[in-house]
């Protein structure tokens, strides 16, 4: 996979948050020779919990008179914490790079923290300035993203690409950025079968990724546009990531199955609760307070929980009037039920608190596959793979095949 002049190992891992994609997992894909991303979704919190920062703390005290309020316009992040706690997540990353390939940082629009265009311009120039390899676009259109940085002295230098759905979404990021004479390095064309948020509707069954991932590359050969196209979502195999390539895709972001490594940041008995999940288990809900349709498995104990909004301490989803989905859900509950200690919401989730505590088991549509991929032990616990058996699997594997593990000893 060639990104501007750099040759690499054409498998992407993709950027997982909230601190899932560990700066562990990402260094493994780049001293491996390919991509790893870290992600930025509530990086404060990821700065608390890896660098003993005091952030979150911080915040909570600041805004501790507004807990009870409906009214969240006030809360908001300060702007010189946010570029310190990035800076300091990349700068701890990249310092530990070793091997050939790079290490990106994902970027999700959705995250607009009370302030959108001040806390995205923050949170990439930030990122820039620490020395991240590139930036990936998500969540969103980005549509303004490119004008944010190009002031900065490595706009033109850093991998800047963006993740689409469609034909469409990728012509209109086009169309809007062609004053700055500046193409995206890569685009990640995201298939329905991703986890997380989806590009899609409810409908999203309809939609193919090969289909789309060949509308995109025609498009771009009738253009004369020479932009490297990196399918994802459901390439569980190395079979799968060549029948891609054999299109004339560039690479293959993958990150399902290494939700199961040990370098990945779900705590580990959450990874068992992914290999235990059955093909019913999964599903596609409109409870993230985004609007976007969100994959998870479905016994995530966050689903329905009635939890006080916690926008004090954390608030990344609090739209620029400070407004969120949850929050009105959760105070009509409340209204609902006078006088009970907890109520029940099901239509929404406080994501911000849920996504912190990995309650929300965010999936691809194949990961009920995952425990074909491993071994059994005894005790009904699947054993636990490395990043590096993972990547090498898809570098090296043939005929739609997944290598198993070799048998480690369970201690007593």
């Amino acid at each position: 996979m060639r990104l501007g002049r750099d040759e690499l190992v054409p498998i992407m891992i993709g950027g997982m948050g909230v601190d899932i994609s560990s700066a562990d997992l990402a260094l493994e894909a780049a001293r491996l020779g390919g991509v790893g991303h870290i992600s930025d979704a509530m990086i404060k919190t990821v700065t608390d919990r890896r660098y003993k920062t005091k952030y979150v703390k911080a915040k909570q005290a600041q805004y501790q008179y507004n807990v009870a309020s409906a009214d969240k316009s006030a809360v908001k992040f300060d702007l010189g914490g946010l570029a310190e706690a990035t800076r300091m997540h990349v700068e701890k990353t990249m310092t530990r790079k070793q091997g050939s390939g790079q290490i990106f940082i994902n970027c999700m629009e959705k995250l607009t923290m009370n302030a959108p265009k001040e806390t995205l311009s923050v949170r990439l120039n930030s990122a820039l300035d620490a020395g991240i390899d590139g930036i990936t676009l998500a969540a969103g259109l980005h549509l303004g993203s490119f004008a944010l940085m190009e002031s900065h002295p490595r706009f033109r230098d850093a991998k800047l690409g963006i993740i689409v759905s469609s034909l469409r979404a990728l012509q209109l990021f086009l169309k809007k950025n062609s004053r700055l004479n500046r193409l995206p390095d890569y685009v990640v064309v995201e298939g329905p079968l991703a986890g997380g948020h989806l590009g899609f509707g409810m409908d999203w069954a309809k939609y193919d990724l090969a289909t789309i991932v060949a509308e995109i590359l025609q498009y771009l050969k009738q253009e004369a546009l020479d932009i490297p196209v990196i399918p994802a979502g459901g390439i569980f195999t190395g079979s799968d990531a060549v029948s891609f390539m054999e299109m004339g895709a560039a690479g293959v972001q993958v990150a399902t199955r290494f939700t199961v490594t040990k370098e990945c940041g779900l705590p580990d008995d959450i990874k068992q609760e992914y290999f235990k999940a059955n093909e019913d288990d999964i599903e596609v809900n409109e409870i993230s307070p985004t609007g976007y349709p969100m994959r998870m498995i479905k016994s995530s104990p966050g689903i329905g929980d009635g939890i006080r909004p916690n926008c004090e301490a954390y608030g990344y989803l609090l739209d620029a009037s400070g407004k969120c989905a949850y929050i009105e859900a959760y105070n009509r509950e409340v209204a609902a039920h006078p006088g009970e200690r907890k109520v029940k919401v099901w239509d929404k989730t406080c994501l911000c608190t849920h996504m912190r505590n990995f309650d929300i088991w965010t999936c691809g549509q194949l990961t009920w596959r995952l425990k074909d991929t491993t071994l059994r032990h005894d005790d009904g616990n699947y054993q636990l793979l490395s990043a590096q058996h993972v990547f090498e699997d898809y570098q090296f594997s043939t005929d739609h095949k997944v290598l198993l593990p070799t048998p480690e000893a369970v201690p007593a």
